[in-house]
């Protein structure tokens, strides 16, 4: 079982079981709340998991448009496109880091028996 950090370090939220628990920043994973916005966030590890590989399919529909734009030789056109890259990369990139960090807060609360935090 993972240690306990001091109570200085421990993030203090209402778990699913609707008491207050205090979560090393490890055991609560990514963000729960919604920052005061109207949409509610996915940081369920299964939501995440599909945000992920909905973009890693726009990713690889963007790197087959590359291969394309190299058979038929038009380069041009990436003069005008380039900003896709970065727009494309940049979510694929976060939304995997962020699975990945879920899926290990929930193996960490699964071995210390903890809720998992809804706020």
């Amino acid at each position: 079982m993972p240690s306990r950090r001091s109570d200085d370090q421990l993030i203090y939220r209402r778990a699913e079981n609707g008491e207050m628990v205090g979560y090393t920043p490890a055991e609560y994973g990514v963000r729960k709340d919604d920052g005061g916005g109207l949409v509610k966030p996915v940081n369920s590890s299964g939501g995440l998991l599909f945000l992920a590989i909905l973009l890693t399919a726009c990713l690889g529909g963007l790197i087959y448009g590359v291969v394309q734009i190299a058979i038929q030789g038009t380069w041009h056109i990436l003069g005008e496109v380039w900003w896709v890259f970065p727009a494309c990369l940049y979510p694929f990139t976060f939304a995997w880091a962020s699975y990945f960090k879920e899926r290990r807060a929930e193996k960490l609360r699964k071995a210390s028996n903890l809720a998992r935090p809804v706020e």
